[in-house]
C-alpha cells in the first residue's frame, strides 16, 4: 500500500506499554497516564445515560477482595485447559482460512490476552512468529485507523486477523464490520472483517473456539489481567492527529498484575490438546455452513428488553464476560443467571452478593447469565 498517497498524516511510534514481554503484543495506544482521572462509578453511569460517549471517561477500576482473587485463580487452575484449547481452536481455524502471512489486531482490551495465546499456540505448535498488536474500537467511534495504517505500513501484503475475547450481542462484531467497510471505501483497501473470538454465545461470528458461554477467567478482572492498560480513551482534546486512540497504563499495580500467569498457565496445556485443536478445527470447517452466524443471542435479549420494559438495549449485557464487566464498571440493576449453582458463574454471584445486587434464574437464555444496568431515571431505577 502506498500510505502517502492516500494518508499524509506522519503516524505516533508505538510507546512501550504493558506488562507482556514486547514480543507477544505491541500495544498501538497512546499513555494517557498523566492527562486524565478516573470517574467514579456513579457518576460515570450518569453521565453516560445522560449522553456522555463512554470512551471520553475512565471507570475507577474494582479492587478485589482476597476471596475474589482466589476464586479466579482457582477458575484460572479448572479451566485451563479448557480455554487453551478453545484458543487453538480459533488458532487452527485463523491459519487453515488465512495462511502464514497473517498480522493479528486484538481489540484492547478483552481481546489482547487472546490474542496473546493465539500467537504462542501459533509459535509453539507452527513455528510462526506472527506479529500481534493491540488495536482500538469503539462502540460510537469506531476502530482506530491510525492503529491499521501503522499496520498495514509495517506488513504489507500480510492478512490481517481481528481477534476479541468473547460475543455478547455482538456489537463489537456490527462495529467492526460497518468501521472496515467505511475504511476500505475510504482507501481502496480489501481488509477482511473477520472477528476471531474464544467464545461465542451470540452466535456472531464464524470464526470461534466454542458458542458456550463459560467462564474465560480473564474476564474475571480488568487492568491486571490485560498487560496493565486501562479501556481505550477517544477525546479530541486528548489525541492529535497521527495519535492512536488512548489508554492508562496502571504501572503501579505490577505487584497485583497476573497477566503473564494467566497466559503461561494457559500456554502450558498447548501440546497436549494441539492435535485435539486441529481434530476440531478440522471439523468446524467441514461442516461451516452449520455454523454461520444467526445472532440467536441477539433474539433473546429483544425478548427481555420487552418484557422488563428497558428502552436502551444498551443497557442489557448479556454473557459471562459482560455481566462480569456490569459487575465490575457500572451500576447494576440485577443479574439474570441460569442457575445459581451453574459453576460458571461462581465469581458473578460472589460480585452480586458483594454489591448487593438482585440475582434472579432465568432458563430460556442463549447465555449462561445477563447483567441489567440500571437505569438512572425512569420506572426501572
Amino acid at each position: 500500500m502506498d500510505r502517502g498517497s492516500v494518508y499524509a498524516v506522519e503516524l505516533m511510534k508505538p510507546p512501550q506499554m504493558g506488562s507482556y514481554p514486547a514480543e507477544d503484543v505491541t500495544f498501538l495506544l497512546k499513555d494517557i497516564s498523566e492527562l486524565m482521572e478516573e470517574t467514579n462509578t456513579e457518576d460515570r453511569e450518569e453521565l453516560i445515560q445522560a449522553g456522555t460517549h463512554y470512551s471520553e471517561m475512565l471507570p475507577v477500576e474494582y479492587q478485589p477482595s482476597a476471596e475474589y482473587i482466589s476464586l479466579f485463580h482457582h477458575a484460572l487452575q479448572t479451566t485451563a485447559r479448557k480455554v487453551a484449547l478453545a484458543s487453538a481452536v480459533v488458532a487452527e481455524l485463523i491459519l487453515a482460512r488465512k495462511g502464514r502471512e497473517l498480522v493479528l489486531a486484538s481489540l484492547a482490551r478483552a481481546g489482547t490476552p487472546i490474542g496473546v495465546l493465539i500467537r504462542r499456540y501459533l509459535r509453539h505448535i507452527h513455528q510462526l512468529d506472527a506479529p500481534h498488536y493491540s488495536i482500538s474500537i469503539i462502540r460510537g467511534k469506531g476502530i482506530d485507523e491510525n492503529a491499521l495504517h501503522y499496520i498495514l505500513e509495517q506488513h504489507p501484503g500480510k492478512k490481517i486477523q481481528f481477534v476479541d475475547g468473547w460475543t455478547g450481542k455482538g456489537a463489537i462484531t456490527s462495529v467492526l464490520h460497518e468501521a472496515i467497510s467505511r475504511f476500505n471505501q475510504k482507501y481502496m483497501l480489501r481488509l477482511d472483517a473477520d472477528l476471531a473470538v474464544l467464545a461465542d454465545p451470540g452466535h456472531c461470528v464464524q470464526t470461534f473456539g466454542t458458542r458456550e458461554d463459560f467462564l474465560i477467567p480473564s474476564a474475571c478482572l480488568n487492568s491486571t489481567v490485560s498487560g496493565l492498560i486501562s479501556r481505550t480513551v477517544h477525546r479530541d482534546d486528548l489525541l492529535e492527529a497521527g495519535e492512536f486512540h488512548g489508554a492508562k497504563f496502571y504501572r503501579e499495580w505490577i505487584a497485583e498484575d497476573v497477566s503473564n500467569l494467566f497466559v503461561d498457565t494457559i500456554s502450558a496445556h498447548f501440546a497436549d490438546i494441539a492435535a485435539e485443536a486441529k481434530e476440531q478445527a478440522a471439523e468446524l470447517i467441514r461442516h461451516e455452513d452449520d455454523y454461520v452466524p444467526t445472532w440467536k443471542g441477539m433474539h433473546d435479549i429483544s425478548r427481555i428488553q420487552q418484557e422488563l420494559e428497558i428502552d436502551d438495549v444498551n443497557l442489557i449485557k448479556p454473557g459471562v464476560g459482560e455481566t462480569t464487566r456490569v459487575l465490575l464498571r457500572r451500576v447494576p440493576w440485577k443479574i439474570l443467571v441460569d442457575s445459581v449453582d451453574n459453576p460458571n458463574l461462581a465469581h458473578i454471584i460472589m460480585l452480586a452478593k458483594d454489591r448487593g445486587v438482585l440475582v434472579e434464574e432465568r432458563s430460556d437464555m442463549s447465555y449462561s447469565c445477563c447483567g441489567i444496568i440500571r437505569p438512572m431515571r425512569g420506572e426501572n431505577q
